[in-house]
């Protein structure tokens, strides 16, 4: 992976980190909230390819909405 492919994965995985202590939730292991992490940032790639919106505001909306109730 390349160094900004990781620091979007870092970012995401901090954003988690943030969503699950908001919500209550206990963390996950640190592999599968890097897994989770990759994830969104995938989703967001692919959404920023689609539409040419901004990956970091695609980012925030896809963790905030991964625990919404």
């Amino acid at each position: 992976m390349g160094f900004i492919r990781d620091q979007q994965i870092r970012f995401a995985a901090g954003l988690l980190r943030r969503q699950y202590d908001k919500q209550g939730v206990p963390l996950p292991a640190d592999k599968e909230l890097n897994r989770q992490a990759a994830a969104v940032v995938d989703q967001a790639h692919g959404i920023a390819r689609n539409r040419g919106s901004n990956l970091l505001a695609i980012l925030k909306d896809l963790v905030a909405d991964i625990r919404r109730p």
